[in-house]
């Protein structure tokens, strides 16, 4: 074996999980110094660095920036003035100053003219009162670092200071200077400098936020006549002498917005005054340092302390350190006393398939070994699990490892896709089962496929493409589909409704959804597609449990009334499924009663969430059912002669779904035709990959590989992945997004498929093979539930 295949076969799903822990332990690590040396305040992030993106947008350095709109402004004026608090603001400095004033107070000007950064800039003092609002801004022209200026300090140390003070000059004090000699320059500016430093700090006691913002360079071929002797050396010395002096007060230095001005210098419209996009950054980090820790946006992390921790995270957390602690004790145990090999993890012993939406083609029911059930596997399992849960923890309620705001591109979305399609050819095997229409290997494929996508799209954060948008939503209404499609089958064969199968599934599908639910305190339908496919489990379960019971096995007893029982069961649910569609009233009536409301509103009490994703893929798992059944009862795909019409037919269906979503104005329009059409692109799909034997007959082994773990991606994507909820990007490794996205990805690749392994060890535990062993753990489930129900009011 030469070097090169020894390396290959090191290669393992074990090895690589080794070393995503590792990466891991050294990233805590790595964001420990960081906070020990640098600290944790996400306000000097926003204030001191960061880079623009490909959209000009700008992202600063660890935290994420919510882009206020001016409804935002207002409200979060109005809410601090509710709570008694003054808005006051005061801009202090040059014309730069007043064209950061101008920009700032229309954020707050309804339906007034916008300000633009061509007009003439008045070199007087300038006053905005807002009484609604409780607001006050104040401009003071001081172009220049002077008595004057130190005397408004002065002055705000007796009297009522302003809420925030923003100040900066830097071109008159060069002008009035000797500027043959930069030693003088540096030294009269850092002497007005520490003038400042006194008042600053008594301002900051008094609860002022005093920021000095650093100025920005120039374009000195542009600039006007009177500042023609003004160059970026001198500028520079300014700024040298500002961080040397203020960093010893309580000032807030703002470097950041020299980062921003130096970013877009070429738009500057004289080589000085600042750029429309400029002063619009500058103004949302205003807004962001001001008013992120009350308004408590999700995608607002800069400025905003972490959630109070309620008492059942508290107590969820105190779980997972018994069982890390346990787990830990007894493996050291077992290491040190009795140095006996590893114990064998245990599959659980189930007619099911390990996927998302618990897919079993009729012919692939197979019994597996079953497991050894001992306390060590228990213990340590839920060990392992107690881990990956606490980085998740770490990752998405804490300020520890840093976040940044998603960024959407055409390249950023489409590349990554095309790298995935491309690996996926290349990892390319014979079906083990042979090439039979929607086998195992296929459909685990095409859930890894659809993933893919959802996975990219959440990164990139390209919801607001109309196209993509609903490209996605087909993707939902796909793996519905195969939800139905897989469950019918495996009641058409087996004929299993008992409560034994029944646990199983829905333990599958909601064991890592539960624990975040209690260990990130969100509500059921933050995770909405779980909730999805274990509603419409149920009621393909009831279907199926409802006499008469059709199914393979009573072909005999019921002959062609068999196929007759099964249409009008799905007649019934299409429609039940209408009828709560025609009547929202009547749907919130059903699915606001209590108990079992919590599993459907939002932290706001809210249903809509739950209307909109059940409106949109009403009828797919119908559809997957009706789908199944036509396969079962005609058989016909393997027979079907080798027609080339019928393959171009379903590639039109494809075609015809994109333009759709092109042609379509709004989501709502798109979403109410989706609903009926959205079985005809999937079909083609499903008629497209089984055109042929030799189609068929392969697979891609690394979509499929991500389609078994589709489950654990799709809920855990949102916390260490994407950061904040979904809402932004996860960053262990800063300055290099292309770099950290890889190992994030990895990280999270690995803990989910270790969380996959661990659900089927530790789901002949919690649902055991005898149905009275399932219902004492159901019971034993319920009471944990009803202290935490009537808590949150549920009963």
């Amino acid at each position: 074996m030469t070097a090169a295949e020894h390396f290959i076969s090191l290669v393992t799903v074990a090895s690589a999980k080794k070393i995503a822990a590792i990466l891991v332990i050294c990233f805590i690590l790595f964001h420990g110094m960081i906070h020990l040396i640098y600290g944790s305040d996400s306000c000097k992030w926003l204030l001191k660095e960061g880079r623009y993106k490909g959209d000009k947008e700008w992202q600063p350095y660890g935290c994420m920036i919510h882009h206020y709109t001016q409804t935002d402004s207002r409200r979060c004026l109005r809410y601090l003035a509710f709570m008694s608090h003054k808005n006051h603001f005061v801009f202090v400095g040059d014309a730069r100053i007043h064209q950061l004033y101008k920009s700032f107070i229309s954020q707050f000007i309804v339906d007034g003219k916008g300000f633009d950064s061509t007009d003439v800039l008045q070199q007087s003092n300038s006053n905005f009162n807002d009484a609604k609002l409780k607001l006050q801004v104040q401009f003071l022209w001081r172009p220049q670092l002077n008595i004057s200026m130190i005397n408004d300090f002065r002055t705000w140390m007796k009297e009522d200071a302003p809420t925030m003070i923003i100040a900066g000059c830097g071109a008159f004090d060069i002008l009035n200077s000797n500027l043959s000699d930069s030693k003088n320059l540096y030294k009269s500016y850092s002497s007005g400098l520490i003038k400042l430093v006194q008042p600053a700090d008594v301002l900051a006691k008094k609860g002022t936020q005093f920021l000095w913002m650093l100025q920005d360079p120039i374009v000195k071929e542009n600039l006007p006549a009177h500042f023609a002797s003004v160059d970026n050396n001198l500028i520079n010395i300014c700024n040298k002498a500002a961080v040397e002096v203020l960093i010893h007060s309580q000032t807030r230095l703002w470097e950041s917005s020299k980062l921003i001005g130096q970013g877009v210098l070429e738009q500057s419209p004289d080589g000085y005054l600042s750029s429309p996009l400029s002063l619009r950054h500058k103004v949302q980090i205003l807004l962001n340092t001001y008013c992120n820790d009350y308004m408590n946006f999700d995608d607002g992390t800069c400025c905003s302390n972490l959630e109070v921790t309620t008492t059942l995270q508290l107590v969820t957390i105190l779980m997972l350190i018994f069982w890390t602690v346990a787990g830990a004790s007894l493996w050291l145990y077992k290491k040190v006393c009795h140095n006996k090999s590893e114990t064998f993890y245990g599959r659980i012993a189930t007619e099911e398939v390990s996927d998302i939406i618990e897919d079993l083609n009729a012919s692939e029911i197979t019994q597996n070994e079953a497991p050894r059930q001992d306390f060590y596997t228990l213990i340590t399992s839920l060990a392992i699990l107690a881990c990956i849960l606490g980085y998740f923890y770490l990752c998405d309620r804490t300020n520890f490892f840093m976040k940044e705001n998603k960024y959407y591109s055409e390249f950023s979305f489409w590349l990554p896709l095309g790298y995935i399609l491309a690996l996926g050819l290349f990892f390319t095997e014979d079906c083990e089962r042979g090439p039979r229409a929607l086998n195992r290997e296929q459909t685990d494929e095409w859930r890894g496929l659809m993933q893919s996508v959802v996975l990219i799209y959440h990164v990139t954060g390209a919801k607001n493409v109309l196209p993509i948008y609903m490209h996605l939503r087909l993707i939902n209404s796909a793996y519905l589909f195969l939800s139905g499609y897989g469950h019918f089958c495996y009641f058409w064969q087996t004929g299993d409704v008992s409560l034994v199968r029944f646990a199983r599934v829905l333990f599958r599908l909601n064991l890592l959804t539960v624990l975040l639910c209690l260990l990130m305190n969100q509500p059921y339908q933050f995770y909405h597609f779980v909730p999805l496919v274990s509603f419409w489990f149920l009621i393909v379960y009831i279907l199926a449990w409802l006499p008469p019971r059709v199914h393979s096995g009573s072909l005999a007893e019921y002959g062609s009334r068999a196929l007759l029982y099964l249409a009008l069961k799905l007649l019934g649910l299409i429609f039940v499924i209408t009828i709560l569609y025609m009547s929202e009233v009547f749907f919130e009536k059903v699915f606001v009663t209590r108990p079992w409301k919590a599993l459907f509103v939002t932290t706001d009490d809210d249903i809509r969430e739950w209307w909109s994703r059940w409106r949109v893929d009403r009828y797919s798992v119908a559809f997957g059912v009706a789908f199944g059944a036509g396969l079962l009862a005609f058989q016909r795909i393997d027979h079907i002669p080798g027609n080339v019409f019928i393959p171009l037919i379903a590639l039109v269906s494809l075609a015809a779904y994109t333009i759709f979503t092109l042609l379509c104005v709004s989501v709502s329009e798109c979403e109410e035709i989706h609903s009926y059409i959205v079985f005809i692109p999937i079909i083609g799909y499903i008629v497209l990959r089984n055109s042929s034997f030799a189609v068929r007959g392969k697979y891609s082994v690394l979509l499929a590989g991500i389609g078994k773990i589709s489950l654990e991606t799709l809920v855990g994507q949102g916390h260490v992945w994407l950061a904040a909820d979904t809402h932004g990007v996860l960053v262990l490794l800063p300055r290099f997004p292309v770099l950290n996205l890889l190992i994030t990805s990895f990280i999270f690749i690995c803990a989910s498929h270790e969380i996959h392994e661990l659900t089927l060890i530790l789901a002949p535990y919690a649902v055991p093979n005898d149905w009275k062993l399932v219902a004492r753990n159901l019971l034993i489930f319920i009471a944990v539930l009803i202290p935490i129900g009537i808590h949150d009011g549920m009963f």
